[in-house]
């Protein structure tokens, strides 16, 4: 039987020269076939009603097309999230790193407005202006405040058409920064004293808001902008079963983005680094007989495919085209010793005390992470 290369696959909409495509670019057949099937009503500012949508996120039929989940968890929360954004509060998403949030954000942005690019990312640096409006200041100084000189926030666009705004990693941000959006939020006005005017939303406006729980106590959000927010905690993978289902589908995709010339890990590959991310992750093996150190990385999903991803690469550029045990060793031994003093003696006694013993299809894996922890 022949390879069954990554590039054998097709995404409709992508475009072959960006590097990352939004989702709207990505999925444009899908979000066309199931607007023009769409016999529900619509929110104001939306392209599609809201069951629309939740068949988009979670996947199902329009018509003779089958739709591709994009986020494989619990219905139930992400017709909560739907919901939220159909009523005038705000959305944030919270959870653990790499359970799928800004991937969340990005596709209901996409589905709703056909647009998910308005973003705010937060960080340590961001600022006040970057969340309302900044100016050209050679166009302010030659002729004074005025329309023109006026650059618009991502959050101020979506204000002014009533689309949706995403707010990556909000508690990245100073307090005092994260509070310039209370005023946003509460009375649906931004405030532009220069110009002596307020710019309100239309009707369709909201935000998605993502926060890493790990982020807590480094810049809390403050009660009264919590209140403007209905919150959302994405829980990782509840099984096994669910998360290599999503590692599966995510490694597809990214070799067909990537244009990786490998065929895709085996079954067996899959499961094996699935079942090391979550061993070490929840500090017990999958029987729960024994118990185990955690690193001090977080093991998310999304590590799980960057790993998977990174032995393509290597097995399509330095190998036989056929992901090994040694081209996923590397990548493992990144994902879990962050920490070079702690980690590496983790990951040894992981090794040494779990995979060690197990069967034969696990003795290739071992060989290569020993060598590369030696």
């Amino acid at each position: 039987m022949a390879k069954k290369k990554a590039d054998d696959e097709t995404t409709p909409g992508a475009d072959s020269q960006m590097l990352r495509a939004p989702a709207e670019v990505l999925y444009a057949a899908e979000l066309e076939h199931l607007m023009k099937n769409d016999k529900y009503d619509r929110p104001p500012g939306w392209r599609m009603s809201a069951r629309a949508v939740l068949t988009y996120i979670c996947g199902g039929k329009s018509g003779s097309m089958e739709i591709t989940p994009k986020y494989i968890g619990h219905q139930r929360l992400v017709e909560i999230a739907i919901s939220t954004l159909i009523t005038d509060r705000s959305l944030l998403l919270l959870g653990e790193p790499g359970t799928a949030k800004s991937w969340l954000s990005e596709h209901l942005a996409a589905a709703i407005n056909g647009d998910s690019t308005k973003v705010v990312q937060g960080t340590a640096g961001t600022t006040e202006e970057q969340i309302r409006y900044s100016w050209n200041y050679a166009m302010l100084i030659a002729k004074g405040p005025s329309h023109d000189a006026l650059i618009r926030s991502p959050i101020f666009r979506a204000m002014e058409s009533g689309t949706l705004a995403r707010f990556e990693e909000i508690t990245r941000c100073a307090a005092e920064v994260q509070d310039a959006l209370i005023s946003i939020l509460s009375e649906k006005r931004l405030s532009v004293p220069e110009l002596a005017t307020e710019v309100p939303a239309n009707k369709g406006f909201s935000i998605i808001a993502t926060a890493n729980t790990r982020d807590r106590g480094v810049n809390d959000m403050s009660a009264a902008l919590k209140r403007r927010f209905n919150m959302i905690i994405l829980p990782s993978p509840a099984t096994l079963e669910t998360e290599i289902l999503i590692v599966r589908k995510r490694v597809k995709e990214l070799a067909v983005n990537l244009e990786l010339k490998a065929s895709l890990p085996t079954e067996d590959a899959v499961a094996q680094v699935v079942t090391i991310f979550r061993e070490l992750r929840t500090g017990q093996t999958l029987d729960g007989k024994n118990k185990l150190k955690v690193p001090s990385g977080v093991l998310s999903t999304a590590e799980a495919i960057s790993v998977l991803a990174n032995g393509m690469a290597l097995a399509g550029n330095f190998g036989s085209g056929e992901v090994t045990a040694h081209d996923l060793a590397a990548g493992l031994q990144g994902a879990v010793v962050k920490d070079e003093e702690k980690d590496k003696v983790v990951w040894q006694e992981y090794l040494s005390n779990v995979l060690k013993k197990r069967g034969a299809e696990w003795r290739p894996l071992f060989t290569s992470c020993s060598e590369h922890n030696s």
